[in-house]
């Protein structure tokens, strides 16, 4: 059940939104009305990044790649907030947000290269105001706090928007930087992907909030609630957002409602810790199936179009393997080189050592 909005003794309520239901119905009051192209776009990234995930997952299984965090089922919450952005937002993600990167052009070669372990994987490319994977929970919030600081500072119109799960809701990172965002009224879309778990963690044993978008209350601003399997929702929640944020107006906390329907990474096993039955009343809200029915409603897809796009993707996603697999990817320099502008005197000694143990061992 997603919980219902709540009344709150803040001058104000949690407001909750849905658009397209599970079956492809739809609030026509409050569909955004965006262009078929934008909407096949958001639909192609959302197909893209589900077929890209489940071969990375098969990857890992082969001794591919290393450790990886799936995001099956959040298609919907990782588009429908990332379109939303301008060219010269900040994106600062955690470790699942690979449907994020697609959309702001990462290439899937390095994202691969990534997960194989090299460094220059999270080289961000001139120009994407991307920020690198974050594997330390909500350390990231804190960081899209303080570029928004920046940016209002310098009187830039630019917005950060953060992501991270509903464990990262415990972290006192998490609320540092709310705290931070509310007193300075910093430009920043605090994303909540609320997935039920973190690891074996259930949201009921997170936090006894009935939300996690009334915490924002507490902080001085609004927090909103949205079917974070509904697209269309996800998309004018965070455009609102995102707006208000670069109208100066302060921060918002969005918590997108969706499910975590593989295993937290694949050093997991989450038949340990819940019930399959729950999975599968999950896999009726998909969100990719319902988003299709609402395009073919409005004609706008076919399976024509299906057939081509996976064709297309398969034929791309093989493609950046084989270049993956091609790079050298074990210059242990890379290991230093990436983290300042210029190289601190003391990374450079530990660097040497490194080097010349190396060349020892040779």
């Amino acid at each position: 059940m997603i919980p219902l909005p709540v009344e709150t003794v803040f001058e104000g309520k949690v407001r909750y939104m849905q658009i397209i239901d599970k079956d492809g119905n739809t609030d026509e009051n409050l569909d955004p009305k965006l262009s078929k192209e934008m909407l096949r776009r958001m639909y192609i990234m959302m197909l893209v990044t589900r077929m890209f995930d489940d071969k990375a997952l098969k990857l890992q299984r082969q001794g591919r790649v290393y450790t990886y965090p799936p995001c099956l089922g959040q298609e919907a919450a990782q588009i429908g907030s990332i379109a939303a952005l301008e060219e010269a937002d900040w994106m600062f993600p955690s470790y699942r947000e690979h449907g994020c990167y697609l959309w702001r052009g990462a290439e899937m070669k390095w994202m691969l290269a990534y997960l194989m372990g090299s460094e220059l994987g999270m080289k961000i490319p001139e120009g994407k105001n991307n920020f690198l994977v974050a594997i330390p929970i909500a350390t990231q919030t804190l960081h899209a706090v303080g570029a928004a600081w920046a940016a209002k500072i310098l009187g830039h119109k630019v917005a950060s928007i953060v992501y991270f799960g509903d464990g990262a809701t415990s972290e006192g990172d998490f609320h540092e930087a709310m705290n931070f965002a509310g007193v300075f009224k910093t430009p920043t879309v605090f994303f909540n992907q609320n997935n039920q778990w973190a690891i074996s963690v259930p949201r009921k044993k997170q936090t006894a909030s009935q939300t996690i978008a009334q915490k924002a209350l507490a902080y001085g601003f609004e927090g909103v609630q949205v079917d974070g399997n509904d697209v269309l929702a996800v998309y004018r929640a965070t455009k609102e957002a995102i707006d208000k944020a670069h109208r100066g107006e302060g921060p918002t906390l969005i918590e997108a409602i969706t499910y975590r329907r593989s295993m937290h990474t694949t050093a997991d096993d989450p038949t340990k810790y819940r019930d399959a039955a729950e999975v599968k009343s999950w896999e009726e809200k998909d969100p990719i199936k319902r988003f299709k029915i609402y395009l073919e409603r409005n004609g706008y897809w076919s399976d024509e179009l299906e057939q081509k796009t996976v064709e297309r993707a398969t034929s791309e996603i093989e493609k950046a393997i084989e270049e993956a697999e091609a790079l050298k990817l074990d210059n242990p320099e890379d290991l230093f080189m990436y983290t300042y502008s210029k190289m601190p005197p003391h990374l450079v000694e530990q660097m040497n050592e490194l080097m010349e143990y190396l060349k020892e061992k040779q």
